[in-house]
């Protein structure tokens, strides 16, 4: 610890985002950065406590304390080294981590948290423009092949670790770019899809092969794939969206978030889109169902082009503004979120279920919502009731149901393989992840369920040790 009394001493400063009116006309990310010196200031205030929660708290394990205290010093090659030890993107989780370290940090007691994120992307940027970050390329192949199906966080952690470890890795995604959700389902605004290119490019020159707009289990068969590779990885995703079948939904007009994603980043990255399948907010009154991340990149998508109106809902009450008594520190802080693009014009409301949607000549038009409460029941699970005489109905020309996904998408290539699925449909595998299939894995959101970027960075890295003791034994 360089400075034992930097966090007594020094206040948190965050970056903050570019002014409202300049970011709303553009996709360029909304977060600013802080020079250098206030920088080194904020990893000042890491006091390294005997025991470091925020280590507790990260996903992927990363040693906090060190690399802070390396950025303290200004050694951003020494503090990249430390951090790239345990995660291999930090220019993703250091712009997209709703930062899990940060709410178990000691000084989240009293709300003045080390800016543990935002110090990682710095950190990592220090790296790429001062030339650290080189190819690494493996001195020695084992002359093992896999496969790594879904180039998503978890499909290219398994591809960069397993790389590392000599065999030779081919990734296969779907699409017409590397990424998987990275690439489509989080916004310029959040992260700019360089960030994606620039590291795609090092693992290119360190022997990683990609293969674009293939499907397996369409384009190649899964016979095929398990009969040129000794390992096959699975790391589609959770693919499959979590519908709102209530009266009205067959009305036009009504779309899964994904899609309204996808398609703007398709058009940022100079991809077409054709006007039959085309979806916008372009003068519409748009309502958002779920109140997570997926459903603030959708206001803030619908913002940028230019609705007329954003409205949010959320069936779970309004969290409380600070912790709640049963919500104790050093645990996932059950508080409100404001994101920058609910700063931008959006109105939110919680407590609201949707009983059906009204439409006209096929189109949606209007939403009825009713209000519910939430109580707990002698298990202690949660019940929902409405509340009797509290619905209402609101206009909307554009419903997008962010509500989340519920499983991998099963049909084609998992249930081609044969893979046994969990009681919630997900691919089920063993302690080292492989599946019920001989030689092949799964990792990340296909078998885990739907969650953050960072946890599926971690089961990349667990299910490339899984493979690596299954090619050498």
């Amino acid at each position: 610890m360089g400075d034992s009394k930097g966090f007594m001493t020094i206040r948190r400063k965050e970056a903050g985002y570019r002014p409202l009116n300049e970011r709303i006309y553009d996709y360029g990310e909304v977060e600013q950065t802080l020079d250098d010196k206030d920088r080194i200031d904020q990893a000042a205030r890491c006091m390294d406590c005997g025991i470091p929660f925020c280590h507790w708290g990260c996903p992927v394990g990363s040693k906090i304390p060190e690399w802070q205290d390396e950025v303290y010093r200004g050694n951003w090659k020494g503090a990249y080294d430390i951090l790239r030890s345990t995660n291999p993107f930090p220019e993703f989780t250091g712009r997209v981590c709703p930062a899990p370290c940060e709410k178990s940090c000691v000084l989240a007691i009293h709300d003045e948290t080390v800016t543990i994120r935002e110090n990682e992307a710095s950190t990592v940027e220090h790296a790429f423009n001062m030339g650290f970050i080189q190819p690494r390329v493996p001195p020695v192949r084992t002359g093992k092949k896999v496969a790594v199906v879904g180039s998503g966080p978890a499909g290219l952690a398994a591809a960069d670790r397993l790389n590392q470890c000599g065999h030779e890795v081919t990734v296969y995604e779907k699409s017409s770019a590397i990424g998987g959700l990275l690439r489509y389902g989080i916004p310029d605004f959040k992260l700019s899809k360089t960030v994606i290119d620039r590291r795609l490019i090092i693992f290119q020159a360190e022997g990683i092969k990609f293969h674009i707009g293939q499907t397996i289990g369409k384009d190649i068969k899964a016979e095929e794939l398990l009969s040129k590779f000794h390992a096959v990885v699975l790391a589609t995703g959770a693919g499959q969206p979590r519908d709102l079948p209530v009266v009205g939904r067959e009305l036009q007009g009504i779309h899964y978030a994904m899609d309204f994603l996808t398609q703007q980043n398709q058009r940022v990255a100079g991809e077409l889109v054709p006007e039959k399948v085309s979806i916008t907010a372009k003068g519409k009154k748009v309502l958002v169902i779920g109140g997570g991340d997926t459903g603030s990149d959708c206001v803030g998508t619908a913002i940028r082009q230019k609705a007329a109106q954003v409205t949010q809902i959320e069936i779970l009450p309004q969290p409380a503004a600070e912790r709640p008594e049963n919500n104790p520190w050093p645990w996932w802080p059950e508080t409100l979120r404001t994101s920058s693009s609910h700063l931008e014009g959006c109105t939110r409301r919680w407590g609201l279920a949707t009983k059906r949607f009204i439409g006209e000549n096929g189109m949606v038009k209007k939403v009825e919502l009713i209000g519910v409460e939430w109580t707990l029941n002698a298990g202690g699970r949660r019940i929902m009731t409405e509340m009797p005489g509290s619905s209402e109905t609101i206009s909307a020309d554009l419903v997008l149901l962010a509500m989340g996904f519920t499983q991998p998408v099963h049909e084609g290539l998992l249930d081609s393989l044969g893979v046994e699925y969990d009681e919630r449909g997900n691919i089920k595998v063993d302690i080292s992840k492989q599946t019920s299939v001989d030689k092949v894995f799964a990792c990340g959101d296909a078998e885990s369920g739907a969650s953050l970027v960072v946890r599926a960075i971690e089961a990349g890295k667990i299910v490339a040790e899984g493979v690596d003791r299954f090619l050498i034994e």
